[in-house]
């Protein structure tokens, strides 16, 4: 481990101001990251992770976030150790993308919908590595290489909404990696990866950490990929660290009730069937209640697909005319029985999001039949369809896209009751 450490957080604090007064997101986390080090940061949703590293590259300001104390020690090597949080936005502007990369969490608010994947890929390479327009280029596809993309030569000229959430992520990685930053902060990197990606993803992450001494900070719920990824594991919960250790003692002998119960959390097959879950810290020590209701599958098929084709045009060319088809679905049948679960799997691009999306025609199917009851989904009119849409919902891949910013909380989740 160096003197100093590539990063270190010195009592963090961070508070966003509300209509009830402050709150305190981050209350004085401290710990550090050494070059060639993975540090995994985990804990429950609105523990803080996020808001930790996001101080760190100085973002969270533009988030309506202030840090309030601490300090955010960073070794940019022969320049010396600085204090980012009293950095001018000039120098931290030349520090984000070339000393400092990060994967952020939602790929699609990551990348600009206006400008096509070889712009916002080649942009940093030009800006901090001063490399000309086809070097950059010839990097940019190199980059889309690695992180598994197919076609990367035909992917620079398109858009992010042109890509799968899974593409689009890779691309997130792909500009994270881009100029070999020495801090590498990724947050929830592999959410929307398929398995086989995941892990080629998480083996180019760590050739990088030994080729180039890059420190991790790795922020995650998946506990087997910091079992995987982690030297060291810092817990939080409720904006406090509540455990901090090398990855092996915090796996074989986790100290802090939440550790222990984020640990009993991993799912293990066919233990979820008729059993409770681990309580959450909030209800440890009250009465026992199980948060899972076994219910039996009928004969009854409620969901009946055949069949089922999308295709989309691809854009080309001055006037925008179609050049070619992408064969998203082919000729997909399956049914589901009624209080049944289904699981459709597949690596990222394969037509999983394209199908749920063709059943509530969101997208519209070439060409098949979608039975859900004795409703033929394909066969209504825009009212029938409306009317059916209430007994079919769909849980978006990307939270973020799918909320109005211009609407509360409250109003989004009363609109479809009303």
């Amino acid at each position: 481990m160096l003197d100093h450490p590539i990063a270190r957080f010195e009592n963090l604090k961070v508070e966003f101001q509300t209509q009830d007064g402050p709150v305190e997101a981050v209350k004085g986390v401290s710990f550090d990251i050494a070059a060639g080090e993975t540090v995994a940061i985990v804990g429950e949703s609105g523990s803080g992770k996020s808001v930790s590293s996001l101080s760190l590259m100085r973002l969270v300001e533009y988030g309506g976030g202030e840090i309030s104390d601490g300090r955010l020690l960073f070794d940019r090597g022969a320049a010396g150790q600085v204090d980012l949080r009293t950095m001018n936005p000039n120098d931290m502007r030349a520090i984000r993308g070339r000393e400092i990369g990060m994967i952020f969490q939602e790929p699609m608010t990551s990348l600009n919908p206006v400008f096509t994947i070889g712009r916002q890929l080649m942009e940093g390479l030009r800006l901090h590595m001063g490399l000309s327009k086809a070097a950059a280029r010839s990097r940019a596809i190199d980059l889309l290489r690695q992180v598994r993309i197919p076609e990367p030569e035909r992917r620079l000229g398109q858009y992010p909404h042109e890509l799968s959430g899974g593409m689009r992520q890779r691309v997130v990685i792909a500009m994270a990696l881009a100029c070999e930053p020495r801090l590498l902060i990724a947050d929830e990197p592999t959410t929307a990866l398929d398995v086989t990606i995941q892990a080629e993803i998480l083996g180019l992450m760590n050739k990088l950490k030994k080729d180039t001494g890059t420190a991790v900070m790795f922020i995650t719920h998946d506990m087997a990929v910091v079992a995987q990824m982690a030297d060291r594991v810092v817990v939080m919960f409720r904006g406090e660290k509540v455990e901090e250790g090398l990855v092996e003692d915090i796996f074989e002998n986790p100290q802090h009730p939440y550790t222990q119960n984020l640990l009993a959390a991993v799912p293990k097959l066919g233990e979820m069937r008729g059993q409770p879950t681990p309580k959450p810290l909030s209800l440890i020590g009250q009465p026992e209640k199980s948060l899972i209701g076994s219910v039996p599958p009928t004969e009854e098929i409620l969901l009946d697909v055949r069949n089922l084709t999308t295709r989309f045009n691809v854009k080309g060319g001055f006037f925008r005319r179609t050049v070619a088809r992408v064969h998203a679905l082919e000729n997909v049948s399956f049914s589901i029985k009624k209080g049944a679960t289904l699981s459709l799997v597949g690596e990222s691009g394969s037509g999983k999001s394209t199908c749920g999306r063709s059943i509530l025609r969101l997208e519209e199917p070439q060409s098949g039949s979608i039975k859900l009851g004795d409703r033929d989904i394909l066969a209504l009119d825009s009212a029938g369809l409306r009317e059916a849409r209430r007994d079919m919902q769909m849980v978006f891949q990307d939270p973020f896209a799918s909320l109005n910013p211009q609407m509360t909380l409250a109003d989004q989740v009363a609109e479809p009751m009303k």
